[in-house]
């Protein structure tokens, strides 16, 4: 299981990047690994606003179905359209090809309840 030192976590097993007022979320090599085959993602469009610890869209695999939740607030400004047609790559790359979204956020300092590496290694450890 890769759990990238770069990246922050969420308890529901979202990973964040932050750069600057930027931040890229995707899910987990956990949670595509617990959730098996993704075969559809409900992502939500682009200039929608997303809050923090709601639901912003939802992951489906041939044995369950999965809310996403928002590990900060802010405005979506990219989705991966890749996924609409290759739903798969977030079982093959999530940290990379697999990412979800994109948001622009208002405030970086939203990442302070967020999970370091280590501190992700432990919850699902």
């Amino acid at each position: 299981m890769k759990i990238l030192p770069n990246l922050f976590y969420t308890e529901s097993h979202e990973w964040v990047l932050i750069e600057n007022e930027m931040v890229t979320i995707g899910i987990t090599d956990f949670a595509q690994n617990e959730l098996g085959d993704i075969v559809f993602l409900e992502l939500p469009d682009e200039g929608v606003e997303i809050i923090k610890n709601e639901i912003f869209g939802t992951v489906e695999a041939v044995k369950t179905v999965a809310d996403l939740y928002s590990p900060m607030s802010g405005k979506v400004i990219n989705v991966n359209e890749d996924l609409n047609n290759e739903p798969e790559l977030v079982n093959h790359d999530p940290f990379g090809m697999g990412w979800l979204i994109k948001i622009q956020t208002i405030s970086s300092s939203q990442s302070k309840n967020l999970l370091t590496a280590d501190e992700y290694a432990d919850l699902v450890g």
